[in-house]
């Protein structure tokens, strides 16, 4: 870890960076793998399932007998705290529902917008190192609220040529349609394109590793819309005297245990808060299973030492935080002036881990700085709004010769035409 002791303006270019990484290898690969998607579909997909997850497969489709199985195996205290979950994040986005309002802009002129679910959306489950299958209810959940048609399931089998019991639970109560035994690129490349027993979806949604992200983007350029562009995950804390240094280092930790490629950051006003939470991360760090995980993302990650909150909360507004916890004395009044970040922890009893899985809010969250233009998964993330308007005799009254003047002077008199034939 790197400690910052005062450092100015001049200096946060340097402490809000990522780190970076060479992909132009990576996104070459990635760009073979989904032109033999495109090209062979299914037989591509089984060929890479058996090269990069070991597992052979006749079909990739997920019967009901599989989900069946799965809901037996998996603990009853897990399936109870995944119905607890899911039920907090139901109430949490449809909380969410637009309702729209007729407008009269101008005398005869009405508008109004129409939310409309997208039909058929992907969602990726990775299934690595950590079976993420509090994913499945982030995205499956709003996608059902929303009234998308058909919900797609992409997640990579273990060697058995199985998907693990837990995703496909947590699929089971979401109200997933169609789960495919599929991972990484070739997922992403399946519905992007469709295959003999894929369908090809209208937006993607979901995490992965390096290779994932890059598909995703890829396919994004010209073949389906994505969640939104994303990185390794991260979190900053700003904590002041009243926090507990224990706490702090649990939820610094509970981000770097993501990954090698993984950042947290600690901005505090405090010289014994950083000795203590520098103290208590050596202590905890000991007791993980993913200790060498945790210590590699360590070593990308910055502690930072400054004046007063103000300074803190301005820091972590230029970092744009995947997610942001203040734990402070005065966090209700720096929480007001959060301008960019992910999802946002108040007080020292929110724990980052709370939003990961059971409090509601929505864990797929924009990260590496793209929270300055992004929002986190929402129910509005499944809709598009359709808009509307009628206008009647008054109406063309009212704007007919606006419209015909400002066609005139952008000369496009096909344009002033279509009001003036109207003209009464």
């Amino acid at each position: 870890m790197k400690i910052y002791k005062y450092p100015s303006r001049e200096e946060w270019k340097e402490l809000t960076e990522r780190p970076h990484l060479d992909v132009s290898q990576l996104n070459n690969t990635v760009a073979d793998v989904l032109k033999n998607i495109r090209e062979n579909g299914d037989k591509a997909v089984k060929e890479y399932e058996e090269k990069f997850d070991h597992a052979s497969l006749e079909t990739l489709a997920v019967t009901a007998e599989e989900i069946e199985n799965a809901l037996k195996e998996v603990p009853a205290e897990l399936l109870d705290s995944l119905r607890l979950a899911h039920k907090n994040i139901e109430t949490f986005h449809k909380a969410q529902q637009f309702v729209g309002e007729k407008v009269e802009t101008a005398p005869g002129v009405t508008c109004w917008q129409k939310s409309v679910p997208i039909e058929r959306v992907g969602l990726y489950i990775p299934g690595g190192t950590a079976p993420l299958f509090s994913t499945v209810l982030m995205l499956a959940t709003p996608a059902k609220i929303a009234g998308c048609k058909e919900i797609v399931l992409c997640s990579p089998p273990t060697h058995n040529s199985t998907i693990h019991p837990a995703i496909l639970a947590a699929a089971h109560i979401a109200g997933v349609n169609k789960i495919y035994k599929v991972g990484g690129v070739q997922a992403i490349g399946a519905m992007a394109y469709g295959t003999e027993s894929i369908p090809k979806v209208y937006k993607i949604f979901g995490p992965g590793n390096q290779y994932v992200m890059a598909a995703k983007q890829q396919v994004s350029l010209h073949d389906v819309a994505i969640d939104m562009p994303a990185g390794p995950s991260e979190v900053c804390v700003i904590a002041d005297d009243s926090c507990r240094p224990e706490y702090v280092a649990a939820d610094l930790l509970s981000q770097a245990e993501h990954g090698t490629d993984s950042q947290v950051l600690l901005i505090t006003t405090s010289q014994k808060v950083l000795d203590n939470v520098v103290e208590e991360l050596e202590k905890q760090l000991e007791a993980l299973p993913r200790k060498e995980m945790a210590q590699k993302s360590l070593d990308n990650s910055k502690l930072v030492l400054v004046d007063n909150t103000t300074t803190a909360i301005e820091l972590s507004n230029e970092y744009a935080p995947e997610h942001l916890i203040i734990a402070t004395a005065d966090y209700e009044q720096l929480a007001e002036k959060v301008v960019n970040a992910g999802s946002v922890f108040l007080g020292n009893y929110a724990c980052e881990s709370a939003g990961d899985y059971a409090s509601g809010t929505n864990h797929t969250l924009p990260t590496h700085g793209y929270a300055k233009a992004y929002s986190g998964v929402n129910l509005d993330s499944y809709n598009r709004k359709v808009t509307f308007q009628h206008l009647t005799e008054k109406g063309i009254e009212s704007i007919g010769k606006a419209v015909e003047t400002m066609a005139q002077y952008e000369q496009l008199d096909a344009h002033r035409n279509a009001m003036k034939i109207r003209g009464l």
